[in-house]
């Protein structure tokens, strides 16, 4: 389905989430159509704001310390044929104290380098300030006869012109970017009424804010919450919400009820929390007020974090490198036993190499999985409605093999650089999975929590022996409570050392049949 069916597809179903008026129910389909016409793709062409500056700092590091060198080698050490540590140590610490220059006066914001006349002329400004203080520091010093003049005037002039172009290509995608929505956040409010509106008031005053508010969320259907809120419409109610953030873009849920409506908050809390936003709890109209580090800011509008993420900014990037490389060095190394598998299945039975299960994916999104085949084919189950058990009748000779030693997942080095699957995380399951004849969800609260990062091909469950036939809910259960540690602590070390210690689990092939 392409992206436009899909925005033509919700709308359809845009009543699901408007369900107590005609004209409401309009509204809502109108505004979800505006923003996300096509959900699969902004999600994932979203750009962290985080990640432009700290790629435009690195850039113009590297930039003005490679022109620095360039000069250096094309006329002092090319007519010396000497090669002095003072120029290395002084294009060091200028670039260095270049870049801190430029932070201190703002240049590395969205907005800033957004507006290139205004942040090229800071920038030139600091960047002149910077050689002065150096040239008038090299005078005082005596060291001026310790470097060329030439070289000098050169490198300022050339770095000033080489930071302008670059400044003047980033301004233009960062006003590309934002046009295309592609560097703000989707953000959805819940809870309306007065205390909705005052937030959302706040939030349209300030000029600095980087979410666009698609919607708003409550429970309520009484005259405490309209169906218009500040211009925003209701969608309706927190179920509803869970099942439209799995459908659309949301980067960040606001919550905006009081701080002591315990009780309330926390029901809305134990249904949100299994999605992967930011959920932050507004604190604009809270008269108890904490120490400010305890705050978070949207524009000037505070707010205290509840839960964030599992994987934003650079994490985020991070991870996609470490799924790309490892998964393509890992394919060529498994290419070999991949051949030999699959001739061994092709004789073995008769039927296709490869089968394919639909999935649970991130955010619950259906995905087919590759597996080597390890049943006959007539009584494959791609449903999984019934668990695979030791001595299982449906698994062929090779499949035995296969499943033990965990050769049939091999195919899933192509999920992984699909960017379905991760090379670590949660195991992904079938949709018809069961425990003690019970589908997971509803043996496990909060089942889909694991959902909130893409599954993976490996996993702490997995390398912590609990592997293979899930047939008690205690199984499943400490499947996901790994599955959960492992979100909250990622990092690529974690990582590292759950691939590492893969191999070494797959000896312990007890539950695996």
């Amino acid at each position: 389905m392409d992206a436009g069916n899909q925005g033509s597809e919700f709308g359809r179903r845009g009543t699901t989430f408007a369900p107590i008026r005609d004209s409401r129910r309009r509204t809502a389909q109108e505004t979800t159509e505006t923003f996300i016409a096509a959900p699969k793709i902004a999600a994932d062409t979203w750009i962290s704001p985080t990640v432009v500056s700290g790629t435009v700092r690195v850039f113009e590091f590297l930039l003005i310390a490679i022109v620095g060198f360039a000069i250096y080698y094309g006329y002092v050490f090319r007519n010396d044929e000497v090669f002095e540590w003072g120029y290395v140590f002084t294009i060091g610490i200028t670039t260095a104290a270049a870049i801190i220059s430029f932070e201190a006066i703002g240049l590395y914001s969205v907005a800033a380098l957004r507006n290139y006349i205004s942040s090229t002329s800071r920038l030139a400004f600091a960047w002149t300030v910077l050689i002065a203080s150096f040239t008038a520091l090299i005078f005082i010093t005596k060291f001026a006869d310790a470097f060329s003049r030439l070289w000098l005037a050169t490198w300022y002039l050339t770095a000033m012109v080489a930071l302008a172009l670059l400044r003047g290509i980033v301004s233009r995608c960062i006003r590309r970017w934002n046009n295309q929505g592609r560097l703000q956040r989707n953000a959805v409010i819940v809870g309306g009424g007065e205390r909705g509106s005052e937030l959302i008031e706040a939030l349209m005053s300030s000029d600095t804010t980087d979410i666009r508010i698609s919607g708003l969320f409550d429970d309520r259907t009484d005259a405490r919450s309209p169906e218009i809120v500040a211009g925003i419409p209701k969608l309706g109610n927190i179920d509803e919400l869970v099942e439209f953030a799995r459908r659309v873009r949301v980067d960040l849920l606001i919550v905006t009820f009081p701080v002591f409506a315990e009780s309330r908050l926390l029901e809305v809390l134990k249904k949100l929390w299994v999605l992967p936003v930011d959920i932050r709890l507004s604190a604009h109209t809270n008269r108890l007020r904490f120490r400010p580090r305890a705050y978070s800011y949207i524009g000037n509008v505070p707010f205290l974090d509840v839960f964030d993420k599992p994987l934003a900014d650079w994490g985020y990037i991070l991870k996609r490198l470490e799924d790309q490389v490892i998964s393509a060095i890992a394919l060529v190394f498994a290419l070999p036993v991949m051949l030999v598998v699959a001739i061994a299945i092709k004789i073995d039975s008769r039927g296709p190499v490869l089968f394919k299960q639909k999935r649970y994916g991130f955010n619950n999104e259906l995905i087919e999985v590759y597996k080597f085949r390890s049943m006959y084919t007539d009584q494959s189950d791609a449903r999984a409605d019934k668990l695979v058990t030791k001595d299982d009748p449906r698994v062929t000779r090779v499949g035995r093999f296969i499943r033990k030693t965990s050769l049939d997942e091999l195919p899933q080095f192509f999920n992984a650089l699909k960017g379905e699957l991760s090379l670590v995380g949660p195991r992904p399951h079938a949709v018809m999975a069961k425990a003690a004849d019970k589908l997971y969800t509803d043996v496990v609260d909060g089942y889909f929590a694991r959902h909130r990062v893409r599954p993976g091909i490996t996993g702490w469950a997995q390398i912590n022996g609990w592997r293979g036939e899930t047939d008690t809910a205690e199984k499943i259960q400490r499947r996901v409570e790994h599955d959960l540690y492992y979100i909250e602590n990622w990092s690529i070390f974690f990582d590292l050392y759950i691939l590492a210690m893969t191999p070494i689990s797959l000896l312990n092939s007890e539950n695996a049949y």
